[in-house]
């Protein structure tokens, strides 16, 4: 029985010895490896987090750009409103000239025209 239980603590030894030089050797090639893996991926991390900022400023920007062409269209708008209000009158006094008929001379008629709208 003595010689049994030497051989089983051997082998067991022996076991214990190749587990040891396998964790060794698995350890020492890839150990590198998974170093340089880890260091990829905190470099992904970061370049992510650096696109998702320029992601919010650009966001922003174009919101801002958005708010202010809405704001040109707007005074565009109220410029155009004003501009037609303004020019009525002048619509007016030119329709009055073109339906008015006067015989003779075109300049003279013309200048009858214009002297009568101003008022002189």
């Amino acid at each position: 029985m003595n010689v049994w239980l030497m051989r089983l603590a051997g082998a067991s030894l022996l076991v214990l010895l190749g587990i040891a030089v396998g964790t060794w050797a698995t350890t020492s090639h890839f150990r590198p490896l998974l170093d340089d893996q880890q260091d990829r991926a905190a470099q992904c991390a970061a370049v992510r987090d650096n696109l998702a900022g320029l992601a919010q400023e650009q966001g922003k920007a174009l919101g801002d750009l958005t708010i202010a062409a809405q704001a040109r269209q707007d005074r565009a708008e109220q410029a155009v409103t004003q501009a037609k209000a303004d020019a009525q009158e002048d619509y007016a006094a030119a329709n009055r000239l073109q339906q008015e008929r006067t015989g003779g001379d075109q300049c003279a008629a013309a200048t009858s025209i214009i002297d009568q709208e101003l008022g002189l």
